[in-house]
């Protein structure tokens, strides 16, 4: 497996314009939350006989979450803390999101879908094709390169 510098320099050569960049730190966030309230509304807990207590609990999301915190765990302890940290708070938005009046799915659909249209205009500006298109683990990368970029302009 690739190193995460190996990972975020192959997919920083893609995102290289200023617009592109700020089109991902917008929507790659919102694309991550989008994804994970989609999986959130796929329960799992019954099916692989969870007690009831925990059984909300015990969905797409939380599973796809925890295996995804096996691929950053390869790449580095701090990437998984990063990420654990947006899972968290992502969580705590669909929690608010469930008591809201619009319904979840709903709601993330249309936020997956105007994020990752907006996505696509910003490949499009960049004059090269998103980088999960010859790899779809660089769909977990996204976020590390966000928070890179992120952490190097307030270091």
């Amino acid at each position: 497996m690739r190193s995460q510098t190996e990972f975020l320099d192959a997919y920083a050569e893609s995102h290289q314009n200023p617009l592109n960049q700020l089109i991902h730190f917008i929507c790659v966030p919102v694309i991550v939350f989008a994804t994970l309230a989609l999986l959130w509304a796929i329960p799992l807990g019954n099916w692989l006989g969870a007690p009831a207590a925990y059984a909300s609990w015990i969905n797409g999301a939380t599973v796809f979450g925890g295996l995804s915190l096996f691929f950053y765990l390869r790449l580095s302890l701090s990437s998984a803390l990063v990420m654990t940290v947006w899972f968290a708070l992502s969580v705590v938005g669909i929690l608010a999101l469930i008591d809201s009046p619009l319904p979840l799915v709903w709601t993330a659909l249309a936020l997956w879908v105007i994020a990752w249209g907006v996505q696509f205009y910003g490949h499009e500006v960049e004059g090269a094709k998103p980088s999960f298109a010859d790899d779809l683990v660089f769909l977990l990368i996204g976020p590390l390169f966000v928070m890179e970029k992120l952490y190097r302009k307030f270091r």
